[in-house]
């Protein structure tokens, strides 16, 4: 019997919510989100209203390129003789929601998105996320005008996004998600909306369960190896079910053979099911119920639909518990469900989707930020040369869980994002995880500022005090993890090195926790410039000046760009294209004083010497002795002319100043500190009350961002015998 249930959790809930459906207008809506595309729903609606014409959505198209690009593609097979029609031209009477939003209003069609349909099943057992994701107010009745809207949570914002009702038809049946009466149409609007968020229906094919969670509530996804499952994890479901925190779970594939196939028992292999509730009646049993988004294919082991372990619970009990047969939810045990299946996924809400100032808030901090190839994309541990490169950001745990105790519990979620946009152009997810390394007990590190960027020589010489499980190709790595008190830094990182991305990093703690971003103050700590008067310069060199001047007695733009090359071109071992134009009329601005755009002697000697000194720099870093410098030497190198950057500056850097191969030659190594020289002086001299940082961001993208053009000088009469020395 039954009769002695301690917890019913998410059972019975469904009817009261849909009969509040209606009433609460407005419940959950997000009136600041974004207009994804700028598209207003009011406005489009009262536009169309007023002209007596439905909408139509031409920013996604009733076109080949909304359904797909491979296998949804203009030539499949999935795809031909695929109709765009409104509910209205195909079905008598369409219902945008009948008796409520229900789990069992979602069926699969011909797109391989369980992982989404299971998260929709599970966001129609909570009513203020339902009612967030799918606004009031829409229907096929009064009012009606061909255009709807929903709203998605992604990357730390919520975005509108409108639509048409037209959807893909095959045969007079919806092509893709349906409801089970086919006459109710929110499920199959809002995977159109979903589709034009992510570019098109083929990118939602295949993904994880807690994908879909994350934006439709904005909380964060732990994910559980059921193998390996804690020994209160049946608790920790039912605390997350009563939270109204979305649970999914799936069985693992071996193979590309066991894709979809179907154990003796009837559960599908790589299938995203949704966990819908738990049920615990005292020892031994404990029951959860799951669902399957086909709408069909049930467990039929102990505790399915018709087995005996029923015979024995009170019939009022049973129908309380037991939906029709067939309708792809079920009941299992608890044992069953740790033997069956491989993977839960759990999304915990935030406080943002919570709407209840009763339950416990998390303490959130939320970042965004990029790998790119060559500057900050070091890839993870494995990689010592450029791992130093990834982003880093401090963490301060500074409040126990208990008091007395040292550790303090959080929660990392490191995110990348718009790979499924970018599916079209052959990308898919990259491989990302993290690292947590304790720098409170390292000081030195810091020299007296805890917000500096740590360099390679850290990593070298300190292990990892805590790191993501895996580094896996889902959209979301996340870890729950407990550290004792102090300070820490975070790196994410993609698995490899130069992988290109942008991610979201999120810190989620039950106690406050002080974060930020790690990046080094820009700071320009150069040697003392020493200008000697004319009677000091060696008799020699003024001899050699005059050999190279002319009349005149000063270098221009043309003799300049004439003498560096040719001496260039005697350093074998030095890789370049030889200096530009735009390269030494940079050195003059630099090194001329008196404004009358040519270098005189004095000026000449200081360039020359600041030349030798970049000369001995570049081949200090010039680690492999390539004659070129990699990203991370060139990172190296600029601190060791005196010059620290942001992250944002060194990519500026980096997309200036090498070569298709990410290497930087001699002459772009010169022209870069030349740049960095005068950027530096300028700000000096012109504004002192400002700070350099905030010089260096106004002036960089004019100073850096510009299209190279490369002038190669062969002068065969040029007769200079002047050589770095």
């Amino acid at each position: 019997s039954l009769h002695h249930i301690v917890h019913i959790y998410a059972t019975g809930m469904a009817a009261k919510l849909r009969s509040q459906w209606d009433r609460n207008d407005g419940l959950g809506q997000n009136h600041n989100a974004v207009k994804l595309l700028g598209q207003d729903y009011e406005s489009l609606r009262a536009q169309c209203l007023q002209s007596g014409k439905l909408f139509e959505d031409h920013l996604f198209p009733c076109a080949a390129s909304s359904l797909g690009f491979n296998e949804l593609g203009p030539r499949s097979s999935k795809t031909l003789g695929t109709r765009w029609m409104r509910p209205t031209e195909f079905c008598k009477r369409p219902e945008f929601i009948v008796d409520g939003a229900t789990r069992t209003d979602i069926c699969q069609g011909a797109l391989g998105d369980c992982w989404l349909l299971a998260a929709i099943a599970s966001l129609t057992l909570n009513n203020n996320l339902l009612h967030r994701v799918v606004p009031h107010g829409q229907s096929f009745g009064q009012g009606y005008a061909g255009i709807f809207h929903f709203q998605f949570w992604q990357f730390g914002e919520w975005v509108e996004v409108v639509i048409d009702d037209r959807l893909p038809v095959k045969d007079g049946k919806l092509l893709f998600v349906h409801s089970a009466e086919g006459t109710e149409f929110w499920s199959a609007l809002l995977e159109k909306a979903y589709a034009k968020l992510n570019g098109c229906y083929e990118a939602l094919s295949g993904g994880s369960t807690s994908e879909g969670f994350e934006d439709f509530t904005g909380g964060v996804t732990e994910m559980y190896d059921l193998k390996k499952a804690p020994s209160d994890l049946y608790n920790i479901i039912s605390r997350a079910i009563e939270r109204g925190s979305l649970l999914g779970c799936s069985i693992d594939i071996t193979s590309s053979a066991d894709s979809e196939a179907v154990t003796f028992k009837k559960l599908v292999k790589g299938h995203a099911y949704s966990v819908t509730a738990v049920v615990y009646r005292g020892n031994p049993t404990k029951l959860v119920r799951v669902r399957n988004p086909w709408g069909e294919v049930e467990w039929t082991g102990a505790w399915s639909d018709n087995s005996r372990e029923w015979d024995n619970v009170d019939r009022s009990i049973r129908s309380r518990l037991q939906n029709r047969s067939e309708d792809g939810e079920f009941w299992m045990s608890f044992s069953d469900f740790l033997r069956e299946f491989s993977r839960l996924e759990l999304c915990n809400l935030t406080a943002d989707a919570l709407q209840n100032t009763q339950m416990k808030k998390w303490s959130s901090s939320l970042y965004q930020g990029e790998w790119r190839r060559g500057s900050t994309a070091g890839g993870c541990r494995n990689f010592p040369a450029t791992f130093w490169l990834n982003p880093q950001f401090k963490l301060v745990l500074q409040h126990p869980d208990t008091p007395g105790q040292p550790d303090c519990s959080f929660l990392v979620g490191l995110m990348q994002k718009d790979r499924r946009k970018k599916r079209r152009e052959g990308k898919d997810m990259e491989t990302i995880g993290f690292a947590l390394y304790e720098v409170s007990c390292s000081p030195e590190n810091f020299k007296g500022r805890t917000g500096v960027h740590l360099k390679k020589e850290f990593f070298l010489t300190h292990a990892s005090s805590a790191r993501s499980e895996l580094f896996i190709n889902l959209r979301e790595v996340s870890s729950r993890l407990q550290l004792p008190a102090g300070e820490y830094i975070i790196v994410p990182s993609t698995f490899e090195p130069h992988k290109e991305a942008d991610f979201v990093l999120r810190v989620f703690s039950e106690k406050p926790a002080e974060s930020e971003e790690l990046d080094d103050d820009v700071i320009a700590d150069l040697p003392a410039e020493t200008r000697l008067d004319e009677s000091q310069i060696d008799a020699g060199f003024k001899s050699l000046f005059r050999q190279l001047a002319g009349p005149d007695m000063e270098i221009s733009l043309a003799e300049l760009q004439t003498i560096l090359n040719r001496i260039i071109s005697k350093h074998k071992d030095l890789k370049t294209d030889g200096f530009t134009k735009e390269a030494c009329r940079s050195m003059i601005n630099l090194m001329d004083t008196d404004g009358s755009g040519k270098l005189g002697l004095t000026e000449f000697h200081v360039l020359w010497e600041k030349i030798k000194r970049y000369l001995t720099i570049f081949r200090e870093f010039d680690l492999d002795k390539s004659g070129t410098m990699s990203s991370y030497e060139m990172r190296m190198a600029l601190d060791s002319a005196g010059f620290k950057l942001t992250n944002h500056l060194f990519q500026l850097i980096i997309l200036r100043y090498t070569e298709a191969d990410m290497t930087v030659d001699f002459d772009n190594f010169v022209t870069c500190l030349v740049r960095l020289e005068t950027m530096y002086s300028k700000s000096h001299y012109c504004t002192p009350s400002v700070s350099l940082k905030e010089d260096f961001a106004h002036l960089s993208s004019n100073l850096f961002v510009q299209s190279k053009c490369f002038v190669k000088i062969k002068d065969k009469k040029a007769n200079v015998k002047l050589a770095f020395t």
